[in-house]
């Protein structure tokens, strides 16, 4: 079963000290949800919202909605202002060279799109595009769609027993017909971190450019966009305690000069006639039509938010969740997990016990997990598996949680053996 066989051993002490969030009541969907009896921990999925990601974004709505770049008239301008500032905001967070290298889009989803289709021309028949055994759907099918349709080779770096991309085969496999290297930086279904700095270096030694899925990795980390070296991060703000309907698309400079316009419409445009138009470049010339306006600015509550936070505290907070919920794991018979998962998320099957029943079971005790292939159905199938049960943290999790969760386990797991 390959990786699936990993973290066999059990007999680990699953009742540790009690772990407390302080930053819990910041978020009243947690709270709600714990007052309706229902234990969310399928962050990975989608995070709950803070408090001050709430009132920006009924303040915008109360206070007057207007759209942006189009009007001087004052709720225009002011809607203009407080959504470049969120673009402001985000280069910081990223250490962007410039506010310009980011573009909004409407979800990672369609940021991988975009990059699909303004990226095209730079194929030609029998070029190579690589990506890892482990990717979500998002950073698969757009890739896969573009080889279908330019007649490319759509090559997969395998992984290793850890659930890493290995770092040998790729060596063998990215070369001179690679094009374009697109990877998760952690892993949505094995929760370990993969070794970046090397794969994009091997890309970069064949000019190949780089794109990289950081949903996950952005996070459970700060990271600096400049100094990995990336051409394209992406990422979606639902999983970053933001609004749904958001995606972010870090280019460099000169990767983004590559780009064709791919949507049409808006104040992308430049200048237009019945005949022929030409359009702006990067970050207002990919942002065609009407952007989440709301949600951008929703999401520079949140970033407002999450900066104001210990991030040291954050991360050993996290930490020690995560130790806990892998040694209750590990202390059970019978449960394997995927991987080595290293923060935030562990997926798992129960041997002889259908990961269906298991979440079903789970989620008439009020337990809310995903179940199911996590939209890595390629990764799962290699694995021989029809699905896993992940469970995912978020910084409002606390060790209350993990036990309801142990608890439902196990009464679900002595009804299903």
């Amino acid at each position: 079963m390959g990786i699936a066989a990993l973290n066999p051993f059990h007999g680990l002490d699953s009742s540790p000290m009690p772990i407390h969030s302080p930053w819990r009541a910041d978020f009243p969907g947690i709270l709600a949800l714990e007052a309706e009896g229902q234990t969310y921990l399928d962050s990975a999925a989608t995070a709950q919202k803070p408090q001050a990601m709430l009132d920006a974004l009924l303040g915008y709505y109360a206070g007057g909605a207007a759209n942006v770049h189009r009007a001087q008239h004052v709720p225009g301008e002011r809607a203009t202002r407080a959504f470049e500032q969120t673009r402001d905001q985000l280069a910081q967070w990223l250490n962007a060279a410039d506010s310009a290298h980011i573009l909004f889009t409407r979800g990672a989803t369609e940021a991988f799109n975009l990059l699909a289709y303004a990226l095209e021309s730079e194929f030609q028949a029998g070029d190579e595009i690589v990506i890892s055994a482990l990717e979500h759907h998002a950073n698969l099918l757009p890739w896969q769609q573009l080889a279908q349709r330019r007649q490319l080779n759509l090559v997969v770096l395998p992984l290793d027993g850890a659930g890493l991309i290995d770092l040998a085969q790729a060596a063998q496999l990215i070369g001179p017909r690679t094009r374009l290297l697109a990877v998760s930086q952690l892993s949505n279904v094995l929760g370990c971190w993969q070794p970046l700095g090397e794969l994009l270096a091997l890309g970069k030694a064949h000019g190949a450019l780089s794109v990289v899925d950081g949903a996950q990795g952005v996070v459970h980390d700060r990271h600096d966009v400049q100094a990995l070296g990336c051409d394209f991060y992406v990422f979606s703000s639902h999983k970053l305690y933001g609004p749904d309907g958001v995606g972010v698309l870090y280019g460099r400079k000169a990767a983004l000069q590559r780009l064709k316009h791919w949507q049409f419409g808006g104040e992308m445009v430049q200048q237009a006639d019945y005949h022929s138009a030409t359009f702006r470049g990067a970050p207002l010339g990919f942002e065609a039509g009407t952007p989440p306006v709301a949600g951008v600015i929703a999401l520079g509550a949140a970033l407002a938010y999450l900066s104001g936070l210990d991030h040291a505290a954050v991360a050993r907070h996290e930490a020690a969740l995560h130790a806990e919920l892998l040694a209750g794991l590990n202390a059970r018979p019978g449960i394997r997990l995927l991987g080595l998962p290293q923060v935030a998320l562990v997926s798992f099957i129960v041997d002889d016990v259908h990961n269906a029943d298991l979440a079903h079971l789970l989620t008439e005790q009020g337990i809310a997990v995903r179940a199911g292939h996590h939209c890595a159905m390629p990764l799962l199938n290699s694995l021989g598996l029809s699905g896993a049960i992940r469970v995912s943290l978020g910084l409002y999790n606390d060790g209350e949680d993990l036990q309801r969760f142990f608890t439902a386990l196990d009464k679900a797991l002595e009804l299903l053996r």
